[in-house]
């Protein structure tokens, strides 16, 4: 019995441990402490039955040895049957939600170096900064070609690190997109969004957002900030973070001003850059770079805000429950924006703040408010959680690794349609100067809580 409870001890910091490095790979804090407990409670139960069916065969007690004897193959069925629903389910084919608008989807994928700075970021000095940058643009509605690839390649490398890489999470070959690859772009000219991902993140699991707005008649270009991202292909190779691009003290302010910095000129550099698609030979005389909108997912909707006050050409910005960092925080936005907050989140600049951190993020932004003469509109959206703005909320996650996703209750193809949907109209607002029935407090979607 006591090898039994010493083992069940024992699995505590294991499973903290597991989920610690969980948590700095997904860019949120692993401090809940319900998810935390449910854990290790599960990791102590099977810990605490393999100690007792040895000590059971060891004491030779024969009534006790008779039930736990069955035990195992009780444990094994479990186990087996678990792990063949977790591998049948995880292939089979999983869609993005359909995007609402006119358009078809077509995609694109560039790299493209900004030989004017040096990559502080790197882990040897001297290299220029080079990102890998996905376009998905408008095509006919009846544009034919097969669908594009989720993850091409070696962006399959992005799951996360277990014992065995991707069990546990749907197979991205099996995530079926609504993009044709260098698809014919349709006749006109379209506004252009550039697309920041959070800390770790890269641009395919934005999918489902930049397909919403390619269907309405957008540009969508999508960076992934070399070394930060967990994952990002470069060349045809696999470049993953480093500790200058994804710092373990991130919410530091002067370690998160610095970072927002070189994420800042990302995308400044994307949006310039841009101007060049409309040469390009897929997309030449289709781009309408005059007047970009800016849309990032935490560390990325901090970016897109500090992006969319140092470019004088902005014409909106987006944070999708990122808290906000950099100048742009004491000095405001004129240009209009939209910030969309997890339930109770502080980002949004009204929440229960329970320690530091949280307080930190809703000063933040109250200040932000406060400095900023533009149009400003905030929303949280009941029974979301940090991921829940991402293709996350779609692809398969089995239990217990779905537990370590900051993941909530709502549906999440029914949490990426209400959020596409304010975006769409937010975007028609800012960029097209379109009346916007969301904005003006249509009571659509009852999940959302509008704040003031």
């Amino acid at each position: 019995m006591w090898a039994a409870l010493y083992g069940a001890a024992a699995s505590v910091p294991v499973t903290i441990a597991f989920r610690d490095r969980i948590g700095y790979l997904l860019d949120y804090p692993p401090d809940t402490l319900g998810r935390i407990s449910r854990l290790i409670a599960g990791s102590a139960a099977i810990v605490a039955l393999v100690m007792l069916l040895v000590q059971a065969f060891r004491t030779r007690r024969r009534r006790l040895s008779r039930i736990l004897a069955g035990m195992p193959l009780v444990l094994v069925v479990l186990v087996v049957g678990y792990l063949g629903v977790v591998i049948i389910r995880r292939v089979l084919p999983q869609d993005l939600p359909a995007p609402t608008g006119a358009y078809g989807v077509g995609r694109l994928i560039r790299e493209w170096t900004d030989s004017s700075r040096t990559d502080p970021l790197a882990p040897r000095p001297g290299l220029p900064r080079e990102l890998s940058i996905w376009i998905w643009y408008p095509t006919l509605r009846d544009a034919g070609g097969p669908r594009a690839p989720y993850t091409p390649g070696e962006w399959a490398r992005q799951h996360i690190p277990t014992p065995l890489p991707g069990l546990g999470e749907g197979s991205f070959a099996a995530v079926r997109t609504r993009a044709v690859d260098a698809a014919a772009v349709a006749p006109g000219r379209f506004p252009l969004v550039v697309l920041a991902p959070g800390m770790g993140l890269n641009a395919p699991v934005f999918s489902s957002l930049a397909q919403e707005l390619a269907s309405h008649g957008y540009v969508v270009a999508s960076l992934t900030p070399t070394y930060s991202a967990n994952v990002t292909v470069l060349h045809g190779h696999a470049v993953t973070s480093t500790p200058a691009g994804k710092p373990d003290d991130i919410d530091e302010d002067k370690t998160a001003d610095k970072l927002i910095g070189v994420w800042t000129a990302d995308a400044r550099f994307v949006a310039a850059r841009a101007v060049a698609l409309d040469r390009d030979t897929t997309l030449a005389g289709h781009v309408d770079a005059s007047h970009p909108l800016y849309i990032g997912h935490s560390f990325g909707g901090a970016t897109a805000f500090q992006a969319c006050h140092d470019d004088p050409s902005c014409a909106g910005a987006v944070d999708l429950d990122g808290a906000l960092h950099g100048g742009v925080t004491r000095t405001g936005l004129r240009a209009p924006a939209l910030i969309l907050g997890g339930e109770n989140s502080c980002v949004t600049g009204t929440c229960r703040a329970d320690d530091a951190e949280n307080r930190g993020m809703r000063d933040r932004t109250r200040q932000w408010l406060a400095a900023s003469t533009g149009p400003v509109w905030r929303y949280e959206i009941a029974g979301t959680g940090h991921f829940n703005f991402t293709d996350y909320a779609v692809i398969y996650l089995a239990a217990p690794i779905r537990a370590l996703f900051p993941l909530e209750s709502i549906d999440g193809a029914r949490g990426l349609r209400i959020q596409n949907a304010y975006i769409t109209q937010f975007a028609d607002r800012a960029v097209r100067h379109q009346a916007s029935s969301l904005l003006a407090g249509a009571r659509l979607y009852p999940e959302v809580h509008a704040l003031r």
